[in-house]
């Protein structure tokens, strides 16, 4: 499809379509960073550390800020993700801790 000037437009089915691969490769990285973070919760578990560590989760709410505002993002929907993230990243190290 073409506009008056002869430009491409995409069509309504076409952005949905960059979407649905958007949301796929959301959902693939999320299972790899959860991946990662059991195998972090496996570390913490084996060598008595805590599940929650307040430190490394404020040094991440400000990189994922910082990186919102870099992409033009807003932070505070970005935090929110982060906060869902690491509520249940600590669930899942609390469940492992509590196999071994």
């Amino acid at each position: 499809m073409t506009d008056i000037k002869g430009e491409a437009v995409e069509t309504l089915e076409e952005m949905r379509k960059s979407i649905d691969n958007i949301d796929n490769a959301i959902v693939a990285m999320f299972a790899e960073r959860f991946k990662v973070t059991n195998r972090v919760g496996y570390y913490k578990a084996e060598n008595g550390l805590k599940s929650k560590d307040p430190k490394r989760e404020s040094e991440q709410y400000e990189r994922i800020h910082d990186l919102a505002e870099q992409y033009g993002l807003d932070p505070e929907f970005a935090l929110s993700y982060l906060k869902a993230v690491i509520a249940r990243v600590v669930k899942n190290h609390e469940d492992i801790g509590k196999t071994l």
